[in-house]
């Protein structure tokens, strides 16, 4: 079976649908905030023309999901699936980030199942890739189950390298989360 990098998904309070150009604003206003991107390597991303070579690569992909907040219709965020070039053959997810105002509760719990369900449609595991510095989305991942299996420098299609701590999570810990949160 051949996976859809940019399938429609949805959930009770969220839906993640394949971004279009004309997402640009609403993506932006939902960026737009200096503390969405303090842990992350590219620190700035809250500026414009910062944001601006984001945004086309994420369209470029053709593979990235707008989150939006059902009860509000606002674009919350976004995340990708993607392969990194140094292991062909997997699948990752990451590019991602939420307002900070759903930061600590089920949002993100909520955006990682309907993707990671998805992945474990065609694939045994899924990865993740997080700046060494951004603390707060390596402990939103150790909840998920994922193991940390690299720490070092990748280029995950930016053209550039960055430090980066890979984590991996198997369909069984992935169901192992599931039961513990009584969710299977």
């Amino acid at each position: 079976m051949a996976f859809d990098p940019q399938p429609t998904l949805e959930g009770a309070t969220l839906l993640l649908r394949p971004l279009r150009f004309e997402d640009f604003d609403a993506l932006y206003a939902a960026a737009s905030d200096p503390a969405t991107w303090a842990g992350h390597p590219v620190k700035n991303r809250h500026e414009c023309d910062v944001f601006e070579p984001y945004f086309e690569i994420l369209l470029k992909s053709a593979a990235t999901l707008v989150v939006v907040d059902k009860a509000s219709g606002e674009v919350i965020g976004c995340s990708r699936y993607y392969e990194v070039p140094s292991r062909p053959g997997t699948m990752a997810i990451g590019y991602t980030f939420l307002r900070c105002d759903y930061w600590g509760g089920v949002a993100n719990f909520e955006m990682k199942t309907l993707m990671f369900d998805h992945v474990f449609a065609s694939f045994d595991e899924v990865w993740l890739d997080i700046g060494v510095d951004n603390i707060r989305s390596q402990k939103a991942t150790a909840k998920l189950g994922a193991k940390k299996v690299f720490e070092g420098r990748l280029d995950l299609g930016a053209g550039r390298e960055d430090d980066y701590l890979s984590f991996v999570v198997s369909r069984a810990d992935w169901n192992a989360v599931l039961a513990a949160r009584g969710l299977t």
